[in-house]
C-alpha cells in the first residue's frame, strides 16, 4: 500500500522489451531503501525491485502490466515518480494508493494559475464515475485533490512543491497518464450491488 507522496524521481537506465514483457531499469537514490524483493511504485504502479545494482534497481514489467498502464510508454532517461510501500506507524498523508492502476488518461490541458500548475485529465468514462469533486485520485501515482470536473474529464491542481518534485511538473498536452481512482468508491459500489 502507498499513499500517492512521491519520494523522489527515477530515470530509466534502460528498458529491454520481448514478447514476454520488459525488464526496466531505474537509477535513483531510493535504491539504497530497497532489498530485492521488495515493492515500489514507478508513475503510480506497483513492481517488484528483483535486482539491485550500481545506484539502480531492475523490475519486470508483464504484458498485462504495459498493455493497461503507460509503462510501456517509457524510453531510456524517462523520468518516474517513485515512492516506497506505506510502513506500519508511517503518516497517511495522502490517500490510500494501491499501486493498481485503474486507466490510463491523457493530459487535455496545461494551465498555470497564480503559483499552482493546473493540469486537465481527460479519462475514460468507467473511471469517470468514481471521480468526484475534493476527491482523492491518483494521478501517475501522485495523490491529488479533484478540483473540477465534467463528464469526460477532471482538472487537478499542483502546489509548486508538487511541480518540482515529481514528473508531473513536465507534463505536456497529450502526455498518457496512469490513474488510479479511489479504492473505497469501488468497494462501495461492489457493496451496493453494483458492477464494473
Amino acid at each position: 500500500m502507498f499513499t500517492g507522496l512521491v519520494q523522489g524521481l527515477g530515470r530509466i537506465g534502460a528498458i529491454d522489451r520481448s514478447g514476454d514483457g520488459a525488464r526496466v531499469r531505474i537509477e535513483t537514490p531510493l535504491v539504497a531503501e530497497l532489498r530485492a524483493g521488495d515493492s515500489i511504485a514507478v508513475n503510480g504502479v506497483c513492481l517488484s525491485a528483483t535486482a539491485l545494482e550500481n545506484g539502480s534497481f531492475v523490475a519486470d514489467a508483464m504484458n498485462e502490466t504495459l498493455s493497461r498502464t503507460s509503462l510501456g510508454d517509457l524510453t531510456p532517461g524517462s523520468e518516474v515518480n517513485l515512492e516506497l510501500p506505506l510502513r506500519a506507524g508511517d503518516r497517511l498523508g495522502g490517500h490510500v494508493v494501491q499501486g493498481h492502476v485503474d486507466g490510463v488518461g491523457h493530459v487535455g490541458a496545461v494551465t498555470d494559475d497564480g503559483f499552482a500548475r493546473r493540469i486537465r485529465v481527460d479519462a475514460p468514462p468507467e473511471l469517470m464515475r468514481y471521480v468526484i469533486e475534493k476527491g482523492s485520485i491518483a494521478v501517475d501515482g501522485v495523490s491529488l485533490t479533484v478540483a473540477e470536473l465534467d463528464s469526460r474529464s477532471f482538472t487537478v491542481s499542483l502546489i509548486p512543491d508538487t511541480v518540482q518534485r515529481t514528473n508531473l511538473g513536465r507534463a505536456t498536452v497529450g502526455d498518457r497518464v496512469n490513474l488510479e481512482v479511489d479504492v473505497l468508491a469501488k468497494y462501495v459500489e461492489k457493496l451496493m450491488g453494483g458492477s464494473k
